[in-house]
């Protein structure tokens, strides 16, 4: 059996035998790698998802730890009024009268330092319109003396009433 120069030749088969490559990724039997780039990493929107959780609960595990903290170490911050409040007070006043004032912080401070009293005592030091101011703050709750502050200022007031220079001229 001669053959013919004109063989017919079996069809070359392609070298895409595989039917994953045909088939789109939307497809039921499409391979589990559809769509993906082979050799690129990356994480899926579940694992991203996941992780942000996990970082939001620890940061806000945190967060509050630390608003007890500072809540507690306020609570441990004792609050005392200052001699300061009261001097700043008198300061507004043009004259100045010689005696003694007392009184709490509610006309001042209301609320903020409740149980606390003030005394000021008032006396010319000089003839000159000076005057020496000293102030007292003790808490009411506690026998006197106690827990007590106290401060001094001088302050110089030409126009008040002297008792030192009563009939004088003050300049």
């Amino acid at each position: 059996m001669r053959t013919s120069g004109r063989e017919k030749k079996a069809p070359a088969k392609s070298r895409t035998s595989s039917p994953w490559k045909a088939a789109p990724c939307f497809r039921a039997d499409a391979p589990p790698s559809c769509g993906r780039r082979s050799g690129l990493n990356a994480f899926t929107l579940l694992e991203v998802i996941i992780a942000c959780a996990i970082f939001f609960m620890v940061a806000f595990a945190i967060l509050g730890l630390v608003t007890r903290s500072l809540a507690a170490a306020r609570s441990l911050q004792l609050r005392h009024p200052d001699a300061g409040l009261l001097a700043a007070a008198l300061t507004l006043t043009n004259k100045l009268e010689e005696g003694t004032a007392s009184g709490d912080f509610e006309e001042f401070y209301p609320g903020l330092y409740s149980g606390y009293n003030w005394t000021r005592e008032v006396y010319e030091a000089a003839s000159n319109g000076l005057f020496q101011v000293d102030f007292t703050i003790y808490q009411s709750s506690v026998k006197k003396g106690a827990s007590e502050t106290k401060m001094s200022i001088l302050m110089f007031r030409p126009g008040s009433p002297s008792r030192l220079n009563p009939g004088g001229s003050r300049r």
